[in-house]
């Protein structure tokens, strides 16, 4: 495990206990959380550990319309501790949430899935070439993790990161939206405008920035990419 927090947003519905793991098979140019690229970064803990922090706050989760999401890093470099705390949070009655880039989904069992209630799925670009530029990965591993969810009926929020010069091309983006738009199970597209707001994590690692000469996407830009979303029926934020 790297570290925990409490959040409200994107990271599910109601306030949220969001566990980040250490590791990741990714390095995304964007990334704003160097610091949980590498599994031995992190601290040992055991699911019991876990479940103890997150019944302190279970009351106010519970009240909020809440739950815990499971982000990093990648949860599914540690599926087994995934799938536990995934379970046992299930099982208090709390609501579920996967934050993951699906370059791993081969790895989560169906009785994981079967404790997730949603499942945040970062898609990072439609386009082959330039997913591999972006995150040193495949795109066809997540592709295939949305199309199981698909059949598995598993929520879905599906998470675009907008980065002028890289995810803005609108051919992509009418691609992603045509696949999106053919899952049944997608409840919404988050759009996400690229910020810089990890610079000084990397900064203190010591790794120099692959985007700091990146601009924020302005407004235009932002309504444009979610008008493209929406006008394949779905519902963009």
């Amino acid at each position: 495990m790297h570290s925990w927090d409490l959040s409200t947003g994107v990271d599910g519905p109601g306030t949220r206990f969001v566990l980040f793991t250490s590791g990741c098979p990714l390095r995304c140019l964007y990334c704003q959380n160097p610091d949980t690229w590498r599994m031995r970064d992190g601290r040992t803990t055991t699911a019991d550990e876990v479940m103890a922090e997150i019944a302190k706050c279970r009351a106010f989760l519970a009240a909020s319309g809440g739950g815990v999401t499971l982000s990093g890093g990648e949860p599914l470099l540690q599926p087994a501790f995934t799938g536990e705390i995934l379970r046992r949070c299930k099982a208090e009655g709390l609501h579920t949430a996967l934050d993951t880039s699906g370059n791993l989904g081969a790895r989560a069992d169906d009785a994981l899935l079967a404790a997730t209630d949603l499942v945040l799925l970062d898609i990072k670009s439609f386009d082959r070439a330039r997913y591999r530029r972006l995150t040193g990965g495949e795109l066809a591993p997540t592709l295939r993790f949305a199309r199981r969810l698909d059949r598995l009926g598993v929520p879905v929020w599906v998470r675009y990161v907008l980065v002028p010069g890289w995810t803005d091309v609108e051919e992509d983006i009418d691609g992603l939206a045509a696949f999106v738009a053919g899952l049944s199970v997608v409840e919404r597209v988050d759009v996400l405008p690229f910020h810089k707001l990890g610079a000084a994590k990397y900064a203190a690692l010591g790794v120099p920035f692959p985007l700091c000469d990146t601009p924020t996407p302005g407004p235009e830009l932002v309504e444009r990419v979610r008008g493209q979303f929406r006008a394949h029926g779905l519902r963009a934020d």
